[in-house]
């Protein structure tokens, strides 16, 4: 293989593609939501700019939170393709110092197309939400907070996929602040915080020995598994009302993300390490990604 091929494998494998669903979708959701709201056409140059705004995030969170996990990366023998960072410090395929680059440059662009979209829609919470998007990363992986160590870093992830980025979008596509659907995204704040448990999971050993407080590893993996059914069911309580909020009903495509969590607690027991708890991850992501998507597909085919 050649150098240029190796290294351009490198950053694909730091660039963790498929955790995009988890930024795309909740992006996606806000924007259809203001087309629902204000009964305007999709700006397909706005759609663009927002989602070109969810890859530079994923690829700041991805980057500069391998960086700041390095330590506990090359402990880990469990790691995922859910988890455990993506490994190419490790293997030594990128050097720390190019990877801290690339997260610097994803986080200054990131905010230069909110400050363009915020000039262009005369939406300034746009740049808002945008160096909030960078101060929750930084809060999560970094001092003095560091809360993935010391504990409610799934709670920032919550905020920022359930909270943040849905409202960038709909904000992006002139919905007005007032009429924002607040009740659809307090449905989707359980299930978001169940997944972000669910992506700890594999990371229990490394996670403990690096004294990270994640939950996981303060009640062990199998009640955790537990605390996922629960947040799960929370979001389908909350569902009536927050489907309400924008014009749809419950109805049977319930059913996706209930089987999914049936299966988060019906492979069992899954150590990590083992197939079984990467099967667990996958169903908890996939309980997450379709409740999410029930709403959007609802809302682009009315």
């Amino acid at each position: 293989m050649s150098p240029g091929l190796a290294r351009l494998r490198a950053w694909l494998q730091a660039s963790r593609l498929p955790s995009q669903s988890y930024i795309a979708l909740p992006l996606l959701l806000g924007q259809f939501i203001a087309v629902h709201a204000t009964g305007g056409a999709l700006r397909m140059g706005t759609l663009v700019a927002v989602q070109l705004f969810g890859v530079l995030d994923q690829l700041f969170i991805v980057y500069a939170n391998d960086w700041a996990d390095q330590e506990t990366d090359r402990r880990n023998r469990t790691a995922t393709v859910f988890s455990g960072g993506s490994r190419v410090l490790v293997e030594g395929r990128l050097s720390p110092r190019a990877l801290g680059t690339a997260a610097i440059v994803c986080a200054v662009a990131l905010v230069g197309v909110s400050v363009g979209l915020a000039v262009v829609h005369r939406a300034p919470l746009l740049g808002v939400l945008a160096v909030a998007a960078v101060a929750l990363l930084w809060a999560y992986s970094y001092p003095p907070l560091r809360l993935s160590y010391r504990g409610g870093g799934e709670l920032l992830q919550m905020l920022g996929v359930a909270g943040v980025l849905p409202l960038y979008g709909y904000l992006a596509q002139g919905g007005a602040l007032a009429d924002f659907p607040w009740a659809l995204t307090v449905m989707l704040w359980p299930t978001h915080l169940a997944c972000s448990i669910a992506t700890a999971l594999p990371d229990e050993p490394s996670d403990r020995d690096s004294d990270k407080r994640t939950l996981p590893v303060r009640v062990g993996g199998e009640r955790a598994a537990w605390v996922i059914v629960a947040l799960n069911g929370l979001t389908w309580a909350l569902a009536p009302r927050g489907l309400a909020s924008v014009g749809l009903e419950v109805g049977a495509a319930l059913g996706v993300p209930m089987a999914a969590t049936l299966a988060v607690v019906g492979v069992r027991p899954a150590p990590p390490g083992s197939w079984r708890i990467q099967a667990r991850v996958a169903a908890a992501i996939t309980a997450t990604l379709a409740m999410v998507a029930w709403p959007l597909l609802g809302l682009v085919w009315p």
